[in-house]
């Protein structure tokens, strides 16, 4: 019978440093190539919004690919986060990581099967155990959103946000912007 690998933080620091993001959901390894150059773009995007809102609220922090480590064996870098100030208090270690949930996790999906599924299922499932409170999947190709909000201790589909819709959320009062703006610099 064979056993499989049960992935833990200190496996992935030991891994070379070759360009790949390496991440594990409970224990399991996942590994992305370097993202897209849209990819990149939409990610830059709306943490250049979501940080122009903090900045002119003072409620907290749009951070760009943070490391977040729930537990030794959920070790992540999602794409985008937004954190309140008294959030990251508690949550920013002295390893310069985030050890508990960002109030909004943003992930822009990569092309593939496995990269769909590690952000629609894994990522979500880890999210919704771990008490985000919101959850995006920007999908560039489509220009769409999927909004998720926390509702009866899970995270769960609220809104599909397409051209012509607004942006919004109640974790961020005042933040609107409208998905084609969104998604302008895009072709």
């Amino acid at each position: 019978m064979a056993s499989t690998l049960h992935w833990t933080s200190a496996d992935i620091a030991a891994l070379p440093d070759d360009g790949k993001r390496y991440e594990i959901i409970d224990g399991e390894l996942f590994v992305s190539k370097q993202p897209h150059f849209y990819h990149q773009q939409l990610c830059t995007e709306v943490a250049r919004l979501l940080a122009n809102w903090s900045d002119e609220s003072g409620l907290g922090r749009a951070i760009f690919a943070p490391g977040l480590i729930f537990a030794d064996d959920d070790d992540v870098a999602p794409d985008v986060v937004w954190i309140s100030n008294e959030r990251l208090a508690a949550a920013l270690g002295e390893d310069g990581k985030l050890h508990s949930a960002p109030e909004l996790v943003v992930e822009v999906l990569s092309p593939g099967a496995t990269n769909r599924r590690r952000d629609r299922e894994a990522k979500l499932s880890l999210y919704s155990r771990r008490g985000v409170l919101e959850y995006w999947i920007a999908d560039w190709p489509t220009r769409t959103i999927e909004v998720y909000r926390r509702q009866n201790l899970h995270l769960s589909l609220f809104a599909t946000i397409v051209s012509g819709d607004l942006i919004e959320s109640p974790l961020l009062p005042g933040f609107s912007v409208r998905a084609d703006d969104l998604f302008a610099r895009l072709p």
